[in-house]
């Protein structure tokens, strides 16, 4: 092998294991620090550092980077919340979006949902500075969004008072019990008829990349895999009461979009 190959393969690894530190550094290392160190509970000791410091929000926070984490699927997986969002009647009414997310997900969610003529689209999240971040995406839509600091498992809406509720990649996140609760919250704030999109990771098809995904959820993300099986959204969604859902998967089944629709007049 020439010499400046071997130096690029060395360039290589060590950029990918800089990286695969740095991110384990801030998703399960803390995780496991914090659970050393007695914080495990406290309300917010499931978030990871990256969403809540600021500097780290804006160096993550970068669309190529975020992309290439979901595999190149992430224009995919946003249009289709946006077109289920342009199929509905929003004319007047409310949209909300649970939890902040990385990337242009919550730019294009409130274009897609201001040019169905809704009144407002509500964005909440348990984070104040993913709430900051989120307003400086949005700045041009002023007067149409409201910021609300409020926890997904215990949300301030009223019963039945948003047309849809758009949640991406947040459950895979949160402690299992909290991943039900707020499935349960998300669909209690739906009106009859309402709709909720939920974009996440799915089993893989495939049995390489089901290998992959199992093992980037073991290193980054503990709490991941109990999507696969006994915290598939669309049981939980379906154990609640008049809810509904189709699934669609993306990318060898390693991604899913669900959309859960509320029984009642549309």
């Amino acid at each position: 092998m020439p010499s400046w190959l071997m130096y690029v393969a060395y360039a290589v690894v060590f950029l990918l294991s800089s990286t695969a530190l740095f991110f384990f550094t801030l998703t399960r290392g803390a995780l496991l620090l914090r659970s050393v160190t007695g914080r495990s509970a406290n309300d917010d000791a499931h978030i990871y550092p990256i969403y809540s410091d600021m500097r780290l929000i804006k160096l993550i926070d970068f669309q190529p980077l975020i992309a290439a984490i979901l595999l190149f699927q992430y224009d995919r997986l946003v249009s289709a919340i946006t077109h289920g969002l342009g199929l509905m009647n929003l004319l007047e009414k409310k949209v909300l979006i649970t939890s902040c997310a990385f990337g242009n997900v919550i730019p294009r969610v409130v274009k897609a949902s201001i040019e169905s003529g809704v009144h407002s689209v509500l964005i909440a999240d348990i984070i104040k500075n993913e709430l900051v971040n989120a307003h400086d995406k949005t700045s041009e839509y002023a007067g149409q969004v409201v910021f609300l600091e409020e926890n997904a498992i215990a949300m301030k809406q009223a019963d039945e008072s948003v047309a849809a509720n758009v949640i991406f990649f947040l459950l895979h996140e949160l402690p299992h019990p909290l991943k039900a609760e707020a499935l349960k919250e998300a669909v209690r704030v739906l009106e009859p008829g309402g709709q909720l999109f939920l974009a996440e990771f799915h089993r893989p098809d495939v049995w390489v990349l089901r290998a992959l995904s199992w093992t980037y959820f073991k290193v980054f993300e503990p709490l991941g895999l109990a999507l696969w099986s006994t915290h598939d959204p669309v049981k939980q969604l379906e154990s609640f009461e008049g809810i509904t859902c189709k699934r669609r998967t993306v990318f060898f089944g390693n991604f899913q979009v669900i959309v859960a629709t509320k029984a009642g007049a549309k």
